[in-house]
């Protein structure tokens, strides 16, 4: 299968749904992330120049780690608009890769950047199967299933209609996030104003990026309101929140151990998701 997961910004997917990247990688899936723009907006001390080329050079090493296709838009940070000339880039890019699933953003969101991608997919979606439309470019015979990616954005809230065990995945899903050093040990601890808790010795670092242990015996209770940071936290809120999911996915015994999750909402631009083909395009 073709799997396309697309978003705003380098790191953007690693955070996101790379659990499931991986699994679709270790199954010898076809899988590529998109990030639409070129990240030089993602610092506070270097100028765009500067952090769009050390970013692009941490995406290099997102790629040597995993095999994953990955491609760069040049499009700045913080510009990225829903209009007519990059709506036809977008449909020409999917077409040529002609993928089976598109993971992408919901229309909801703090950053203009995460609402207007998520926007680009869903009005890309039906014209990805009309050939009068751009005929340069092939169309597709049918059209995608696409996906949203989790949120905590309550207007319209997020509707978690798959949820999937990453236990087996977390830790490459850590050692992505820790490749993006410049965002998790930099540029974001300045926005949340925690940059003076950075350790400098890298093993340290990624520790504190981790945030502390959740293992079989952490409550959900204990990930939801007990104080825990990092992305141990972050990677394990879904299966706290959805734990009903879980266990109807997986069975009373396994779905209420697993510790770390992902949730996906679909969308209705893309093809219906049927249980058969459910069962086809997410058999985890």
């Amino acid at each position: 299968m073709n799997i396309l997961m697309i978003a705003a910004h380098p790191d953007d997917n690693e955070f996101r749904c790379s659990g499931l990247a991986m699994k679709y990688l270790q199954d010898g899936h076809r899988v590529r992330f998109l990030s639409m723009l070129n990240g030089c907006g993602g610092h506070h001390i270097l100028g765009p120049d500067e952090i769009k080329e050390r970013r692009r050079l941490e995406v290099e090493e997102v790629k040597k780690l995993t095999g994953l296709e990955y491609d760069i838009w040049d499009i700045p940070d913080c510009t990225l608009v829903a209009d007519l000339p990059t709506r036809e880039k977008l449909i020409r890019y999917i077409r040529a890769f002609n993928p089976d699933l598109i993971i992408c953003h919901r229309t909801n969101d703090y950053h203009a950047d995460h609402r207007n991608s998520g926007l680009l997919v869903q009005d890309a979606a039906y014209l990805l199967i009309v050939p009068n439309y751009l005929p340069d470019a092939p169309a597709m015979k049918k059209s995608p299933v696409i996906l949203f990616n989790e949120d905590a954005f309550k207007n319209p809230p997020f509707c978690a209609d798959i949820v999937i065990d990453i236990d087996d995945v977390v830790e490459k899903k850590f050692r992505l996030a820790d490749k993006h050093v410049s965002q998790v040990y930099e540029w974001l601890p300045y926005t949340y104003g925690t940059i003076d808790q950075v350790p400098s010795d890298p093993t340290a670092r990624f520790e504190w990026l981790k945030g502390g242990p959740i293992d079989k015996d952490t409550t959900d209770e204990t990930v939801l309101h007990g104080g825990l940071t990092g992305y141990s936290r972050r990677f394990a809120l879904p299966a706290a929140l959805h734990r009903e999911k879980l266990i109807k996915r997986y069975g009373q015994e396994k779905g209420s151990k697993i510790r770390f999750a992902e949730a996906y909402q679909i969308s209705e631009y893309g093809s219906p998701l049927t249980p058969e083909l459910e069962k086809q395009l997410i058999p985890y």
